[in-house]
């Protein structure tokens, strides 16, 4: 696996992830709901480097859901230290939210 596709599967893995940590307000994963802007690997540092936001800068599950993304990252990607940034820009809009998840919300 040369360095490209090594990135792309840790990032991959990272998404898959990512997929079992929930915002409990909503019931549905981080991932889905269009929290998790980006994602990427400094394989020199390494490091996951993830960009992310919440519903509403007042969320009052933050904190929590960014611990559980932290901690998910330091799991599905062992040896990488997760770096996680939460942004407000642009800010989070129902738009974001993915078929799937369209589809568990019941069309939404």
């Amino acid at each position: 696996m040369n360095h490209s596709e090594e990135s792309k599967a840790l990032v991959d893995q990272a998404y898959e992830g990512l997929k079992f940590v929930d915002d409990p307000e909503v019931g549905l994963n981080v991932v889905d709901l269009g929290l998790i802007y980006e994602l990427d690997v400094n394989e020199a540092e390494k490091k996951i480097v993830c960009l992310m936001t919440f519903t509403t800068e007042f969320c009052p599950m933050g904190e929590s859901i960014l611990a559980n993304v932290t901690e998910s990252l330091k799991m599905t990607v062992p040896g990488y230290t997760p770096e996680v940034t939460v942004t407000f820009d642009p800010p989070w809009s129902q738009h974001m939210i993915s078929d799937a998840g369209r589809a568990f919300l019941g069309g939404y």
